[in-house]
């Protein structure tokens, strides 16, 4: 019930907004650049917001020290990869982010100071808006949970991360499976679920044994999870903080991710500096003819 209300106030909140970004010529004879820029961004706790904010420099230290997220409060706020991608999809004049694996033909991905996103440039480090991808644990983990990270890790994993369009962390020897059986309970980014679902999918295929259940939320949610025992693993789309290695877990990266920059299909714009990408997400920049 909670969500169907949720998307129907999201589909009314597009329409008003679609509507206040349209100039003079409208949407009707294509993209009018004077219209206002749309800002789509993920909620608290995601932890792709907190990757971009941070790389990007949305994010900075506050007068106490402590750091301030700067995102412009014209912001409308997505709770999942899919919200996104569909916002973005419905708004000529959105502009939004979501990992690279995530990627489809509904939205184009911008390049950022001349560079795609793709797995080389990422490899490289000449894509700019880049983060790791983290599994975490307790101490105290069973051997089915013990046999997947393995599976995760190994050669045969790591390819899989590969074809799943991130980029691979690791060089490990072929998976030995132990055969150990039982149930395994992840979660957290819903960032990370795309590729742990087909890790799930194909080790499965080879421990017929284990029960995996997969739960989608943001990155914080993932990490309190496996740190009050609700959850084996927890999945993170950046890297684990103090306060969450304190409670005593572990992280283990397993990939890279890029985090693309998205548009509408309509929408001209190729290519943007950070610099741009930082004055649109604080509010800087608020018309398409005005990005630098």
């Amino acid at each position: 019930m909670k969500k169907n209300v949720l998307s129907m106030l999201l589909t009314a909140m597009l329409a008003v907004r679609m509507l206040a970004g349209c100039g003079k010529e409208g949407t009707a004879g294509g993209f009018d650049a004077s219209s206002m820029v749309m800002v789509y961004s993920r909620e608290d706790g995601s932890g792709t917001r907190g990757a971009f904010v941070e790389l990007l420099g949305i994010e900075q230290k506050g007068e106490n020290g402590e750091k301030v997220d700067y995102t412009t409060v014209e912001a409308t706020i997505t709770n999942s990869t899919e919200v996104m991608l569909r916002s973005v999809a419905g708004d000529t004049y959105g502009i939004g982010y979501i990992s690279l694996g995530s990627l489809n033909d509904s939205v184009k991905a911008l390049k950022i100071n001349g560079a795609e996103v793709t797995g080389d440039n990422i490899r490289s480090g000449t894509y700019a808006i880049a983060r790791p991808f983290h599994i975490a644990t307790t101490g105290d983990i069973s051997e089915a949970t013990q046999d997947f990270i393995n599976f995760i890790l190994s050669a045969d994993g790591q390819a899989l991360i590969e074809e799943a369009g991130y980029v691979s962390v690791r060089e490990a020897a072929t998976f030995g499976n132990s055969g150990a059986e039982g149930k395994i309970v992840i979660g957290g980014s819903s960032s990370v679920a795309p590729v742990m679902e087909k890790l799930i999918e194909a080790y499965k295929t080879i421990n017929t044994g284990a029960d995996i259940e997969l739960q989608a939320s943001d990155s914080t949610t993932g990490m309190a999870g496996t740190a009050n025992g609700t959850l084996d693993i927890g999945m993170a789309s950046r890297d684990l903080t103090k306060s969450e290695m304190d409670a005593g877990l572990t992280g283990i990266q397993i990939a890279m991710d890029g985090i693309a920059v998205i548009v509408n299909l309509e929408n001209p714009t190729e290519d943007l500096a950070t610099d741009a990408v930082r004055a649109i997400f604080t509010g800087e920049t608020m018309k398409w003819d005005a990005v630098p």
